[in-house]
């Protein structure tokens, strides 16, 4: 059996559209029918050559969708053939399997515990949870890590509270689902700041009372004029050091909180004057959201289905595998919050 998929042959350049032969299922993995793929800033920055050398060329690439189990390999025991799934990079439980090799042209062709950018994938149990029958496979997508990181940064890492004030830097994918979890939790005054203005309209529809644009405003000052002091919590999601800076500079002493999200390419580093901690603020890194997949997914799509996260806002715009260089391109520039691959078009 073969499958269509866009692997990384060559870093900086485009993925290339391949047919890849299926290999047999080993104990622990799962053969999953992709129905759709998000696209993330990592896979960006994995094309692009931007999280260091890269030992696995090719291979295959994404790690958030939706699909449904074809297949499943010995010792499975969480999913069955026809189970509805979200396929998301976070590990919950069940087996916890290496990557596969696929074959290409009798090349070698290599992939991790999960991989999205394909119509079939072989996928580890423990990277997949169940879907709820009553929601949509593309809003599904999203769940495997836009909407938990963004989601969980709020929920689990911050634990932001009712009336507390937030400011969330950078309202691309991860960034919107962070808000739309702050304004869930009644956070007040909730700031948006982008550079892109399409961006904060839907920022604004999502329950943002203030918008920030850089490129108009210093962010800063802008948020220490809406809150004196600054804000409670501060959601980082550029992945630019400057922002980082300004994210800890947001937050109001003693107790503020800033949680770093974004990841920023190889080689770059973050320096701060260290005098900001002594002022007692706090740096949060978070890992996807900080979430135990078991424990936390079927929240937020109960969350979901109750319209309590809008985030159909998200689905703009839908891509072709054979397009899916022009979601790369799209999601780069900032033109499009979160790339949608429909592995349904031809």
């Amino acid at each position: 059996m073969k499958t269509p998929a866009a692997i990384l042959v060559e870093v900086d350049r485009p993925l290339e559209l391949v047919d890849l032969e299926i290999p047999i299922l080993k104990p622990g993995q799962v053969l999953v029918e992709i129905v759709y793929s998000g696209v993330c800033h990592t896979q960006v920055m994995e094309v692009r050559g931007k999280r260091g050398p890269d030992r696995f060329l090719p291979h295959c690439l994404g790690h958030e969708g939706s699909g449904v189990v074809v297949e499943s390999g010995p010792d499975v025991s969480r999913v069955k053939p026809g189970d509805r799934v979200v396929l998301s990079w976070i590990k919950g439980s069940g087996s916890d399997v290496p990557g596969t090799q696929y074959l290409w042209n009798g090349r070698t062709v290599n992939s991790g515990a999960i991989t999205t950018f394909s119509r079939f994938s072989v996928i580890s149990e423990n990277r997949l949870t169940h879907l709820d029958a009553e929601l949509s496979f593309d809003l599904a997508a999203l769940l495997g890590c836009a909407i938990p990181t963004g989601v969980g940064m709020v929920f689990n890492s911050a634990a932001v509270r009712a009336g507390q004030s937030v400011a969330v830097f950078g309202v691309g994918g991860i960034g919107l689902c962070a808000l739309a979890a702050a304004a869930a939790s009644g956070a007040t005054p909730l700031i948006a700041v982008d550079r892109q203005p399409d961006k904060l309209a839907i920022a604004k529809e999502l329950g943002a009372s203030h918008l920030i644009c850089v490129t108009e405003k210093d962010p800063v000052e802008a948020i220490k004029g809406i809150c004196p002091g600054g804000v409670d919590v501060a959601i980082e999601a550029t992945g630019r050091a400057s922002v980082m800076q300004q994210s800890l500079e947001s937050v109001r002493s003693q107790g503020g909180t800033t949680v770093i999200a974004g990841n920023a390419p190889q080689g770059e580093f973050w320096q701060f004057d260290p005098r900001q901690l002594n002022q007692g603020k706090r740096i949060l890194g978070t890992w996807g959201g900080d979430n135990v997949p078991d424990r936390d997914f079927p929240r937020y799509q109960r969350l979901l289905l109750a319209n309590k996260l809008p985030l159909q806002c998200l689905l703009s715009r839908r891509y072709s595998l054979s397009n899916i260089n022009d979601a790369l391109d799209d999601l780069e520039a900032g033109l499009v919050p979160r790339p949608l691959i429909d592995l349904s078009l031809p």
